[in-house]
């Protein structure tokens, strides 16, 4: 359970943070802008592990620990996905 439910509840905002870098992509937006996603989860991922090792700690920081490891396989996946170069177009 200690494990099951944080990756669950990764998996929502992951997914999103996915077909939002695969949608920019398809709009053919800026680098910055399709990397965008993936470098916010880093960063939310980051807070996430800070607030439960020093200001929560305990069984429920570690919850938030979890979440945040969960959280990082999604972003990696986003930012390759958003800096893939299309192949040539015919």
């Amino acid at each position: 359970m200690m494990l099951r439910f944080p990756l669950l509840v990764a998996c929502v905002p992951g997914m999103l943070v996915i077909l939002l870098a695969w949608w920019f992509r398809k709009l053919h937006l800026s680098l910055f802008v399709r990397l965008l996603p993936g470098v916010l989860t880093v960063i939310a991922s980051i807070i996430l592990f800070y607030i439960g090792f020093v200001n929560i700690r305990g069984f429920e920081g570690a919850g938030y620990g979890i979440l945040a490891f969960f959280l990082l396989p999604f972003a990696i996946v986003a930012s390759i996905i958003a800096s893939k170069n299309k192949g040539v177009q015919s």
